[in-house]
């Protein structure tokens, strides 16, 4: 499965006898899958089709759909609608009776809205399901290009991915060759830091010094960190290399708050500026990361 944004814009027209329309399908992104439709009245069904549709398709984002209906001719008659004006009138009779109300006029009850109805000659149910199944296919159709547009985007989202994975990637390499990793350098600042505990004067036994020595030397070394982040940097480019079936935006998403721990947790035990500034820089990257992975399903 490719990777995929997010965003799309796609649109399908036609034509059947008297009948013209045109869908329009526009998806941004969302943290889950939301469906908005308008469609004109009395195609209900073809609302529910269309979401079942989109559903087995795309997996994230806001996705507006709109289908615009025109009737290029026809002829259309007015009609009554008996059984409600014989309700009207039953109503009127009965309040003439009680004296609440005078004998209604023939114009005035016409007038009523639901009285007079207006109906279309040319469609009956038969054209009604064809043109239904023809709004289908078209659906289908744009469906198609949404879907080619959303995977459009995530190919050049995709070369911005690689570029920055690789960024970070450099920045761990620059971490583990650093000169503030060098035995020599890590030992003076224990010894620095040591000196700053007995400076103030106050005794400590061998084990309690051993214990603070060893505390330090823990916080001095940032392999664990450089070892997660390598790990990090091989599951995103797996990811990114489609060995994963399905969206990964989620995933990637969780791997870039990973990424900026580790990133926070080089800075704290750093106590060296090339260190603290590569910690720094890892920050940055991962942020920008972070901000395109909001764009992938």
């Amino acid at each position: 499965m490719s990777l995929k944004s997010m965003t799309g814009f796609a649109r399908s027209s036609g034509s059947m006898a008297d009948f013209s329309w045109l869908w329009e399908l526009k998806s941004v992104n969302g943290r889950g899958l939301e469906i908005r439709c308008r469609v004109p009245n009395g195609f209900d069904a073809i609302e529910t089709t269309a979401r079942k549709q989109l559903k087995a398709t795309f997996h994230r984002g806001n996705i507006n759909l709109h289908l615009q209906l025109n009737q290029n001719s026809g002829q259309s008659v007015n009609q009554v609608n008996i059984q409600f004006l014989e309700e009207l009138l039953e109503l009127a009779s009965d309040l003439v009776e009680k004296g609440k109300a005078e004998k209604p006029r023939a114009d005035g009850l016409l007038a009523l809205k639901g009285v007079i109805e207006s109906s279309d000659q040319t469609e009956d149910e038969d054209q009604h399901a064809r043109l239904e199944q023809a709004l289908l296919a078209s659906l289908n159709e744009a469906i198609e290009k949404l879907d080619a547009s959303r995977a459009e985007e995530g190919a050049q989202l995709l070369k911005i991915l690689v570029g920055q994975v690789d960024e970070i990637s450099d920045l761990v390499q620059k971490a583990e060759t650093s000169a503030a990793r060098r035995p020599e350098r890590v030992q003076e600042r224990l010894r620095k830091q040591i000196e700053m505990i007995l400076s103030d004067g106050v005794a400590m036994d061998e084990g309690r010094l051993e214990q603070e020595l060893a505390v330090l030397a823990t916080k001095a070394d940032v392999a664990e960190e450089l070892d997660r982040l390598r790990g990090h940097i091989e599951t995103v480019e797996g990811l990114l290399a489609n060995k994963q079936d399905g969206p990964i935006g989620r995933r990637l998403d969780f791997i870039c708050q990973e990424f900026n721990r580790e990133a926070n947790t080089l800075c704290s035990k750093a106590g060296d500026k090339e260190l603290t500034k590569v910690g720094l820089d890892l920050k940055v990257v991962v942020d920008r990361l972070r901000e395109q992975t909001q764009n992938i399903e």
